[in-house]
C-alpha cells in the first residue's frame, strides 16, 4: 500500500512550516516526535497505511527517523518538497499539531519513549527499527498515549431540529449516466 506523501520530507516541512507560522520554534527533537506520533495515528486510522514511507529507530534521545536527522543536522536542508497533500492529510496533520503542538520536546519525548513500541525495539539493541506494527498495538492500545478517538473527533453539529450530527466532507460521487 502506498503512503499518503511522496517523503517524510512533506511532513517535516509541513510541520517546520506551521511552527513558524505560529511564531513558535520547533526543536528537531519535537519534530521527530510529532512525525512519529502521526506515522502510528495515520496507521491507526487508515487500516495499516503509512502516512510516509519512513522508517523510525529507537535512539537513546527517542524515536527518530534518521534520514531527516541526518538531513537536518545542520538546519532545513535546501530541498524540494510536494506541498500539496492528497485529499485529507493536511487536515490529519493540523489534528496532529493542534493535539500535540503545544507540548514541550521534553513531553512528547517521554510519552513516546513510554510506548510498547519503543520499549520492544529498545531491547532489540542500539538503533534498532521500531516497526509499523509495533507502533500500531502500542498506539491502539493507548496505554501511554491518548487513544486515536480522543485525538480524532468527528465534528458533531446540530441539525435545524437540534439533533446531533456527524460531519465530514463532502466528496462528490461520480454523475449517474443519463439513461
Amino acid at each position: 500500500m502506498p503512503a499518503a506523501l511522496d517523503s517524510a520530507f512533506d511532513a517535516a516541512f509541513w510541520f517546520a512550516d506551521t511552527a513558524l507560522n505560529d511564531n513558535e520554534y520547533l526543536q528537531p527533537q519535537k519534530l521527530h516526535r510529532l512525525l512519529f506520533l502521526s506515522q502510528a495515528y495515520y496507521a491507526i486510522l487508515n487500516n495499516r497505511a503509512k502516512l510516509m514511507p519512513a522508517t523510525f529507530i529507537a535512539s537513546e534521545m527517542g524515536p527518530i527517523e534518521p534520514n531527516l536527522y541526518a538531513a537536518f543536522s545542520k538546519g532545513r536542508p535546501d530541498i524540494e518538497v510536494n506541498l500539496f497533500m492528497a485529499d485529507g492529510v493536511e487536515e490529519f496533520l493540523d489534528t496532529i499539531w493542534r493535539r500535540f503542538g503545544h507540548f514541550s520536546a521534553d513531553r512528547l519525548t517521554k510519552m513516546t519513549k513510554a510506548t510498547e513500541a519503543y520499549k520492544a525495539a529498545v531491547r532489540k539493541g542500539k538503533r534498532a527499527e521500531i516497526t509499523l506494527d509495533a507502533m500500531i498495538l502500542a498506539f491502539s492500545r493507548a496505554e501511554d498515549t491518548p487513544a486515536a478517538d480522543q485525538v480524532f473527533r468527528p465534528k458533531v453539529m446540530r441539525s435545524q431540529t437540534g439533533k446531533p450530527v456527524t460531519v465530514k466532507a463532502w466528496v462528490p460521487g461520480k454523475p449517474k449516466s443519463a439513461k
